[in-house]
């Protein structure tokens, strides 16, 4: 995809907003001892639930082998052979680098060229394998392919969708790699549906799943970067029953729904997402800061507010932003408990 300059600009400032201008929400946030966490490795949620959520089926029961006879349409996405078996969760752990190779400020993602940030995934990968031999781990890349915007655009959706080649490159990243990617939607202003139906031909692929980002979903209409915005469990629900028509129409292993999330008002009325044999859903914690109160934040709302699975996310720089702090290691995410089963570094 070609951007101009302001392109470029605007698509590193939205990026930074959501893990840095609209941080001082977050940093006050945080200092309340409001920041969310969400974390379960049990494919179940806990007794806080509802009964009648609690005995909704786990995603991880459903293992199908999956199918490349489905065409996606695309002759380049159709030679892509990469095809996982079975559900990833809970048998592995997700490690993902997130951001977007347009960008070194998005995240690790675009910060190097390809091959050194695929060696740095690797030996990253090998201190959390040290730290957890029992439990595999499964690469991932996880792409901002639709990106809010800090300008309306002609159809005034404050958003910037991706190029094809952009997604493409990626996915062809992630079939060499043998690495799931993830498709992740900033929606701005423009609505859900049409955004996850423009990433349906992609989805088809049985190592492509989705991500949702809360933070910039502009219900009450501000621009993206200026408020924090929030998805309701209709919304999550809407991204699980998409997902699961793709598995269902294309024979496919389940797919994992990553929603991220920093503030407990990100998700609202989180009883009612409804449970899918289809679609992991990983509620990732998006917070930075200093290695009490991501821990705090993480064992105040884990039991509050449980939904599947969850994650955890790490900043190789935002994390050392205060003075005094630090990255956490892998030994000290793995004692929270439950052990998050997705692993994000931006």
């Amino acid at each position: 995809m070609r951007f101009s300059l302001a392109a470029l600009s605007v698509l590193a400032l939205s990026q930074l907003a959501g893990c840095s201008s609209t941080q001082s929400k977050q940093e006050e946030a945080s200092q309340t001892g409001k920041i969310t966490a969400e974390a379960s490795a049990n494919p179940v949620r806990s007794t806080s639930a509802s009964a009648d959520s609690a005995e909704k089926p786990a995603a991880s029961e459903r293992a199908v082998t999956s199918t490349r006879s489905v065409s996606t349409g695309d002759s380049t996405l159709d030679s892509l052979t990469y095809a996982p078996t079975g559900a990833i969760l809970p048998k592995h752990r997700i490690f993902a680098y997130y951001g977007n190779p347009h960008s070194k400020k998005m995240g690790i993602l675009g910060k190097y060229e390809k091959a050194e940030m695929l060696r740095r995934l690797d030996q990253e990968i090998k201190n959390w394998q040290a730290a957890d031999p029992a439990t595999p781990i499964q690469p991932a890349l996880h792409l901002v392919a639709t990106s809010a915007q800090g300008a309306p655009g002609k159809d005034g959706g404050y958003r910037m969708r991706m190029s094809d080649k952009t997604i493409k490159k990626v996915l062809k990243w992630g079939n060499e790699h043998k690495a799931l990617v993830f498709l992740d939607i900033q929606r701005g202003h423009a609505p859900l549906g049409p955004e996850m139906a423009h990433m349906e031909k992609y989805l088809k692929l049985p190592f492509v799943h989705l991500g949702i980002d809360p933070e910039f979903s502009m219900v009450t209409g501000a621009k993206p970067g200026t408020k924090i915005g929030s998805y309701d469990a209709a919304d999550v629900n809407q991204a699980v029953q998409f997902l699961s028509r793709v598995v269902k129409e294309n024979n496919l292993p389940p797919k994992v729904l990553v929603v991220h999330r920093f503030t407990q008002g990100m998700i609202k009325n989180y009883k009612n997402i409804k449970l899918d044999p289809n679609v992991q859903i990983v509620m990732d914690m998006d917070g930075w800061g200093p290695p009490v109160l991501k821990k705090d934040s993480y064992k105040a709302y884990i039991q509050k507010e449980p939904v599947q699975y969850t994650g955890f996310k790490l900043f190789y720089d935002n994390d050392f932003r205060k003075p005094g702090s630090r990255i956490m290691t892998p030994a000290e995410v793995l004692a929270l408990d439950p052990k998050p089963m997705y692993i994000q570094y931006q």
